[in-house]
């Protein structure tokens, strides 16, 4: 598998910009991101925070990629951009807790301002919720509050939706439904399976992650008595209409 190389952007050294902002006097914002996979969604933020060059424009970066899955190619691909890739196997641990609270204490040796959930394929507890609340971020394939949960492709076709797409909440203890912070919508034609749907709404996916994560990491978007509270401007730039 080929990595691809993040370092070269034409763009300053991730050390270099660092440097600047500190300079400036600010504090770097600590983004750490879990996968399980490749995690095509991560790739799409570490691009869109290089193309954009976060570490100056707004203090952020991406400060750890961690996996659950020791093998996971999205810790090669960290590895490759100068990325802390901590792998953390979550069957060598006795019970769901005690994995958990080793990946909290992981967690927190970043102080993160946000956690992305990038493919992350474990259900997290309330409890470990409860300690980051506010600050996880996951992404969902469709347009909540329809369909949580699984198959959500086939059960939009199903349905018979004229439109179907993706949504970036905040997470809390209920699964799917912590407040919405964007969305992107793509329509379904009467010729779609649940496969190319899928596709075609992966395209926007990987616009609207990058989007949503630099709003709530510049605090454009924060988690209030259960809703995502922002302006009118955020609220349109996080809302995407794909063809």
């Amino acid at each position: 598998m080929r990595i691809p190389d993040y370092t070269k952007k034409g763009a300053p050294s991730s050390v270099g910009r660092a440097s600047l902002w500190f300079r400036m006097g600010a504090t770097m914002q600590n983004i750490v991101i879990l996968i399980s996979g490749r995690g095509s969604n991560f790739e799409a933020i570490l691009r869109t925070s290089r193309e954009e060059h976060w570490e100056t424009a707004c203090g952020a970066r991406i400060a750890a990629v961690i996996s659950n899955r020791p093998l996971a190619a999205g810790l090669d691909i960290a590895r490759s951009a100068g990325i802390d890739a901590v792998a953390m196997d979550h069957k060598a641990y006795p019970t769901r807790e005690a994995f958990e609270a080793q990946l909290a204490e992981e967690i927190r040796r970043y102080d993160p301002a946000v956690i992305v959930l990038a493919g992350f394929m474990r259900v997290l507890t309330e409890g470990f919720v409860k300690q980051f609340e506010g600050k996880i971020l996951n992404i969902h394939p469709a347009l909540l509050p329809l369909f949580p949960g699984l198959d959500t492709h086939q059960r939009a076709i199903d349905a018979g939706c004229r439109v179907h797409g993706s949504t970036v909440h905040f997470v809390t203890p209920v699964l799917d439904g912590g407040a919405i912070i964007g969305q992107a919508v793509v329509p379904v034609l009467p010729s779609d399976d649940a496969d190319t749907l899928a596709h075609r709404g992966l395209v926007y996916e990987h616009q609207l992650y990058p989007k949503c994560v630099r709003a709530v990491v510049e605090g454009r978007v924060k988690a209030e008595d259960g809703r995502a509270v922002m302006d009118d401007e955020t609220a349109r730039s996080l809302t995407i209409f794909g063809a």
